[in-house]
């Protein structure tokens, strides 16, 4: 048998715990890669979220990847020092170049990227993000895999117009344009650039035309996310509140929406499901009278709990995998555009698509009140995860692609699924 193809996997973030979108979808995409590949995994630590305890703990996280990869982890510099986070700020500002340059500039990775450029054979590099951009140059002609979770320029311009202090939006807004300018660079530069839809092939293909794109979207494991016979009561939102587009969209849903379902239904309960410091919970319960659980170690019985669940989001980028976890549980969805973007999302067959503040409120009502809209949603939406969003049926494209990049054939080289524990965390 031919010795199986080498992938040196470089990452923003360790993906463990998968409980967050990012961390979902690069937990999986490592797991479905080491069917055929043979992979080292240079992480950048990650941020603990409020109320989290040992589930972050770097032993255990790299004792779970290992079953997949050789995994290090390096810490992010300015984590550890308030001067590098400022300096990293000013430095970004005075040399017009995007500020993720500098959060991920660290000495200790370049060396050991450029020690196993130097004494290992890699077949292929996939970089899980383009904020890792600077440490391109030293992959010395090896084809390289730029993932995309989303399209961070219009991310960064989506969250300027949200954001209430004019400072901070302008700031956001010139980040933007660095960005987009990273895009441009970089795009036309790596062997493929790899996005989650449709839509954001579009938007990256517009910056940058000669750059060669392939689309696998985000995914959910069909056999953990299942539909239970229990229907629920009330509304709940799966995603914690360290993530600005769903803190924006917990303070969008209680000033400008939930009013108007508390006229038609004072008592209806709703509950914000992920990560929270206990400052938010008391804030936001007080406000709102919303109950915030903070950080949970399995989303799925609060998601069978709820009759409808929401996602009131107005910024962000990429797909949504939270939307994914409720069609795969059958659950019906009431959202706005945005938060549904790049989805097979049909408004009335498998969601219910609504950005008025007063007509997402009675698309809410419908669904608590309507049995049989409630079933035909949960039934459509646990179709479209199953026909198109299977990480399984996902990872047979994916696995392909790779080896065709690294030059070899996908025969003799696959081993068998490992099976997935994403998603059940899913407190972003």
């Amino acid at each position: 048998m031919s010795v199986r193809p080498r992938l040196l996997f470089l990452c923003q973030t360790l993906p463990f715990p998968p409980d967050g979108g990012v961390w979902i979808r690069t937990y999986n995409v490592l797991r479905l890669l080491a069917r055929a590949f043979d992979i080292t995994a240079l992480c950048f630590e990650r941020a603990a979220m409020p109320g989290t305890h040992a589930a972050h703990d770097r032993a255990v996280a790299c004792d779970a990847l290992g079953r997949f990869a050789h995994v290090e982890v390096f810490s992010i510099p300015q984590r550890h020092s308030r001067a590098r986070y400022l300096w990293d700020h000013v430095r970004s500002i005075v040399s017009r170049r995007v500020y993720t340059t500098y959060l991920y500039e660290s000495s200790g990775f370049a060396r050991r990227l450029n020690h196993i450029m130097e004494a290992e054979a890699v077949d292929l590099i996939h970089m899980d993000s383009l904020d890792l951009a600077d440490y391109l140059p030293a992959c010395r002609g090896i084809p390289v895999v730029c993932v995309h979770h989303d399209v961070t320029s219009m991310q960064l311009r989506r969250r300027a117009d949200v954001e209430r202090r004019a400072w901070r939006r302008a700031y956001l807004r010139h980040q933007a344009k660095l960005m987009e300018q990273s895009e441009r660079e970089w795009c036309e530069r790596v062997a493929l650039n790899v996005v989650v839809s449709e839509h954001d092939r579009a938007l990256l293909e517009h910056a940058a035309p000669a750059a060669r794109f392939a689309v696998v979207p985000n995914g959910v494991d069909v056999e953990e996310f299942r539909p239970s016979a229990t229907t629920g009561q009330g509304v709940a939102h799966m995603g914690g509140l360290t993530w600005f587009p769903n803190l924006d969209a917990l303070e969008f849903f209680g000033r400008d929406i939930l009013p108007h379902l508390r006229a038609a239904d004072p008592h209806v309960p709703v509950r914000w499901v992920g990560s929270a410091s206990a400052t938010q919970q008391r804030q936001y319960g007080v406000e709102f009278g919303i109950e915030i659980t903070g950080y949970v170690d399995d989303v799925r019985p609060f998601m069978r709990a709820a009759a409808c669940h929401i996602v009131p989001l107005r910024a962000g980028g990429g797909t949504r995998v939270k939307i994914l976890n409720s069609w795969a549980m059958g659950k019906p969805v009431v959202t706005t555009s945005i938060g549904c973007e790049g989805l097979e999302a049909v408004d009335g067959d498998n969601v219910l698509i609504r950005d008025d503040p007063k007509s997402f409120a009675r698309a809410i009502l419908d669904v608590l009140e309507d049995g049989a809209l409630r079933r035909r949603l949960g039934r459509s939406g646990r179709a479209t995860a199953e026909r198109l969003y299977s990480w399984d049926r996902i990872g047979e494209g994916l696995i392909d692609t790779y080896l065709t990049l690294a030059g070899r054939p996908l025969s003799c080289h696959t081993r068998p699924a490992v099976a997935s524990v994403g998603g059940a965390y899913a407190n972003r």
